[in-house]
């Protein structure tokens, strides 16, 4: 039995009271901890509303029922809450990871990325990880105080750490996040659940598109086909897409419960007693067990070849990265064609950033107006 706090947390978790703070000075409030102020104000960002329309898979226009980055980091919080409580870490922190972790998302999903880092190579580059940081630190323009939402240090720190240890070399923003710790298991845990959450709904997505088979996939991917038997058996009268979704909730139950109790051992047999302890080990304690994460490969490995890399994929990468280095090219020849505000704001910054951050925070759907503005001349300006 872990003994824990008055607040329910073990002695491992980040406590909301120990935080470093926020970078510019203020009163916290009477009945919210820092952690929920932060979760408060991700949620009423700019950035976070427009994730509604940025790409998971499919492009916005596809189908009303796809996920969007916006679905994909709410499915990430509610899986990361419900291994927070299981383990007695800080939820709230874990919430504020969650629903910030893709804030700094080009449009068109990863390809946006791979775009804007080739188009800036010789200019600093680009990463979604950065440009979260961004985001939140600059580029939110909601409070009069201070430029961006001024969060705590630990959220920072988490988005810093997103993807893994920091590379100063790389983004040399990121040093004063502690790069020779690692991050807390709060922090830790978002990368895992991020993947449990697109495995599975991407899963779910690529079926309702007709793009994934469904009994090749089953005979292939034995963490989801071991479930769809089960739920064939159980509820052979149902529909096929009912004992799909009987299927996903076995699947994602599998991984989650293999999250928490391979955690749960690798923190017992680490014997942290303390977030510095934690901070202190180069190595993950958050992870599947050996067995798990081998069947999580399997399932990674067939939706890259079958889902990622499909035909009708590749047909919307290739028209979004021809969109975007379109758009790239044209402000970067005449600048004026920005919003006086974006130029306003890039007064400090050279031009090929201005433009990414412009870039990167469209839609799919306004990159793809925008577009036709620029070069279709019977589109009104």
């Amino acid at each position: 039995m872990i003994a824990t706090d008055p607040a329910g947390l073990a002695p491992y978790a980040q406590r909301s009271e120990r935080s470093r703070g926020r970078r510019w000075p203020e009163s916290e409030h009477p009945y919210r901890t820092v952690y929920q102020r932060d979760r408060d104000r991700i949620i009423h960002s700019r950035a976070f509303r427009r994730l509604e329309y940025k790409t998971q898979v499919f492009v916005n226009h596809e189908g009303d029922h796809y996920r969007t980055r916006l679905t994909h980091s709410i499915e990430v919080s509610q899986i990361g809450r419900t291994v927070a409580r299981a383990l007695l870490l800080n939820e709230d922190l874990v919430e504020s990871l969650a629903l910030s972790h893709d804030l700094g998302h080009t449009p068109f999903g990863h390809l946006g990325e791979d775009v804007l880092r080739e188009l800036l190579a010789g200019s600093g580059g680009f990463d979604h990880n950065r440009q979260t940081l961004r985001i939140v630190e600059q580029l939110e323009e909601r409070y009069p105080g201070f430029p961006g939402l001024n969060l705590s240090w630990e959220v920072r720190e988490g988005i810093a750490k997103h993807s893994g240890p920091i590379d100063v070399a790389r983004a040399p923003e990121f040093a004063e996040y502690d790069p020779d710790l690692a991050a807390p298991l709060e922090a830790q845990m978002i990368d895992v659940v991020d993947e449990i959450a697109y495995n599975h709904h991407d899963i779910d997505d690529g079926l309702t598109s007709g793009l994934l088979d469904l009994e090749h996939l089953a005979a292939e991917v034995p963490l989801f086909g071991d479930s769809f038997t089960r739920a064939r058996r159980e509820h052979g009268a149902a529909r096929e897409r009912q004992l799909v979704g009987v299927a996903l909730r076995g699947l994602i139950n599998e991984l989650v419960s293999d999250l928490i109790e391979s955690t749960g051992r690798c923190i017992e047999g680490s014997g942290v007693a303390s977030t510095d302890d934690v901070r202190r080990r180069r190595e993950a304690l958050v992870g599947f067990s050996a067995p798990v994460a081998e069947r999580n490969d399997r399932l990674k490995r067939y939706l890259h070849l079958h889902l990622y890399r499909h035909q009708r994929i590749e047909r919307m990468k290739d028209k979004a990265r021809r969109i975007l280095l379109a758009l790239f090219e044209r402000y970067r020849d005449n600048p004026r064609l920005l919003p006086e505000e974006t130029r306003r704001r890039g007064a400090e910054e050279s031009l090929e950033r201005t433009i990414a951050d412009y870039i990167a925070g469209m839609t799919d759907r306004y990159a793809i107006e925008e577009h036709q503005r620029l070069f279709d001349p019977t589109v009104r300006v």
